[in-house]
Order: structure tokens, then C-alpha cells, then sequence
């Protein structure tokens, strides 16, 4: 296998990221979260990926690929700043996004040679143990039951269960002072259950969507929202000047690159790409122009698991 180092980044302007939420799946602060939320203007610029050469791996997924001529990656596209597709220019953008285009580069592929599919959280073990996707970047965590059926590259996240407040909130700084306020979650998620819980004292409130959630939150008809961190953050970076996330995860949610469970070479090569990137700082580069514009600090993702 050649993997390839990423180009140093080119000193481009990133396009301001203004997408407007159509629903999901799914920091630090006190008095306000921790970091600068930056204009527009100030907005970190996204990498530049150089696209490998000679790649060559005795990989099912990655060989048809190559007869191919594309990847077919699967991700989100509801998810702002995370993994969301534009529905008038169909331009996908957000960090999972990056993050799959940072890896399709040391895998040979460019972004011109990469097709996106739309995957929802139900049909994600279908989609890849059918060969559907090469791989799927989207919010994935990882636990024992989808090892099962799945294989996992990284973790190259580690997402929590958080708090999403409106930017002025005081009151609420973390989940010890939930008592009799109302907290938004959508019907059947697992943050939903979880802030059901006695200990918590909130008064819950149960949507389809969390746009609905946070545009509650945004007429105070809610306290807060709760889900992943990570998809928080992209709704406080869609509105920096109303919105925070608090930075107190309550829950662990390490993300990983879903693929073939019986692939190990292209689950090395994805967690080859991954490690360097992480370590080359690649990576947070990618945090900064995307989840990091929420004002949430970046911390480096958890060690990559080899297996």
C-alpha cells in the first residue's frame, strides 16, 4: 500500500458556511463557550488534499473501486457543519465530509472521482455489508453489536452526549441543573432516553426532527437540546451569536469509518490515513473550518483501535 502525505495547506479562503438545517440525527463553556466564534471572514480555511498515486491494495471494496473509477462513499446530508448536502447545489460540506474526502485523497481518489450516498441510521449495516457504500462517514458509533456486522476504522471522534443552550443561558451549565427545565430530543434517540432518567429532573420534550428542537430553542419554548456533541456543534457554528454548546458530555459516542467487516486491508489503509492526518495536524485543520466555528475547543480525537 502507498499512502501519500496531504499537500500543506494552501492558503485559500473557506466558503462560508451557511446552510440551513432540514433535520438530523443529531464544547466548552461557562458564562459563553470557550474560543473565539469567528465571522465569516476570520472563518479557518479547509485543507487541500493531494490525491495519491500508485495506491494499490488487495482490497474487494477498494479493487472495484478502482474498475470503477469512484468511490461510493456514504455519509449524512441533514446535518449542518457535519455532514449536510446543499439541496440547491447538491454540494455536500461539513468535518465527516472532510473527513471522507481527506481519506478517498490517500486512498487515490479525488474529489471528482467520488459519488455521495445518502444513508440513514437504520439501513447503515445493510448498506455497507451489501457492498452498497465502500465506506460510510456519518455520525457511526462504534459498539460491540455492530461489530457483529460491521467493521470500524478509527475511532476518529469522540462524541458525548451534550447540552445546546441559547448563547445568553446562564442558568444551565451542565446536566446537574436540568431540574424543571425542558430539554428537546427527537422521538426513539438514545439522548432522549437517557435525559429521560429521575436524576436529571427535566421536563422532556419529544420532536421528529432536531431543526424542530433547536428552533424551539431559538423561541424559547425550550431550555435546551440534547444529542451528540458533534451535531450540536453544527448548529451553534449555523448560529455563533444565539447558540452554545455547554462542553460537558454526559454519555461516550466514539465515531468511527464504517466498512466491509471482513476488509482489514482497507480498514488499515483508512486508519493509516487517519493516524497521519491526526498527526500532521491535517486533521484539526478540518475541525477548526467546520465544528470548531461553534466557538467549542478542538481536542484531539482518542487513539486509533487496531484490531
Amino acid at each position: 500500500m502507498q499512502l501519500r502525505k496531504s499537500a500543506a495547506l494552501a492558503a485559500i479562503a473557506v466558503i462560508a458556511l451557511t446552510a440551513t438545517a432540514c433535520g438530523g440525527k443529531e464544547g466548552s463553556a461557562g458564562d459563553k463557550p470557550a474560543g473565539t466564534k469567528p465571522g465569516a471572514s476570520e472563518a479557518p480555511a479547509l485543507p487541500t488534499y493531494t490525491v495519491a498515486t500508485g495506491v494499490d491494495l488487495d482490497s474487494p471494496a477498494f479493487k472495484e473501486a478502482k474498475s470503477r473509477g469512484k468511490l461510493i462513499i456514504g455519509a449524512k446530508a441533514d446535518q449542518p457543519f457535519l455532514g449536510f448536502e446543499d439541496q440547491s447545489t447538491k454540494v455536500r460540506s461539513g468535518f465527516d465530509i472532510e473527513i471522507a474526502k481527506m481519506i478517498a485523497a490517500d486512498l487515490g481518489f479525488s474529489d471528482k472521482q467520488i459519488e455521495w450516498k445518502t444513508v440513514d441510521s437504520g439501513i447503515r449495516e445493510t448498506a455497507i455489508s451489501k457492498g452498497q457504500v465502500d465506506y460510510f462517514v456519518g455520525t457511526y458509533t462504534i459498539n460491540d453489536k455492530r461489530k457483529q456486522l460491521v467493521g470500524f476504522a478509527g475511532p476518529y471522534y469522540k462524541a458525548g452526549a451534550d447540552l445546546l443552550v441559547r448563547y445568553d443561558e446562564s442558568a444551565i451549565t451542565g446536566t446537574d441543573s436540568l431540574k424543571g427545565k425542558k430539554v428537546c430530543s427527537i422521538v426513539g434517540s438514545t439522548p432522549l432516553q437517557e435525559i429521560k432518567k429521575p436524576e436529571y429532573g427535566a421536563s422532556v420534550v419529544e420532536l421528529a426532527k432536531y431543526s424542530d428542537c433547536v428552533q424551539q430553542l431559538l423561541t424559547n419554548q425550550v431550555d435546551a437540546v440534547t444529542t451528540d456533541d458533534s451535531i450540536l456543534k453544527g448548529y451553534a457554528a449555523q448560529n455563533p451569536k444565539k447558540l452554545k454548546v455547554i462542553g460537558k458530555p454526559f454519555t461516550e459516542e466514539p465515531y468511527g469509518v464504517g466498512l466491509n467487516k471482513d476488509d482489514k486491508v482497507l480498514r488499515d489503509a483508512i486508519n493509516d490515513s487517519l493516524e497521519k492526518h491526526i498527526q500532521d495536524g491535517t486533521y484539526k485543520k478540518i475541525y477548526d473550518a467546520t465544528l470548531g466555528l461553534s466557538g467549542s475547543e478542538y481536542t484531539a480525537p482518542p487513539a486509533i483501535e487496531r484490531y
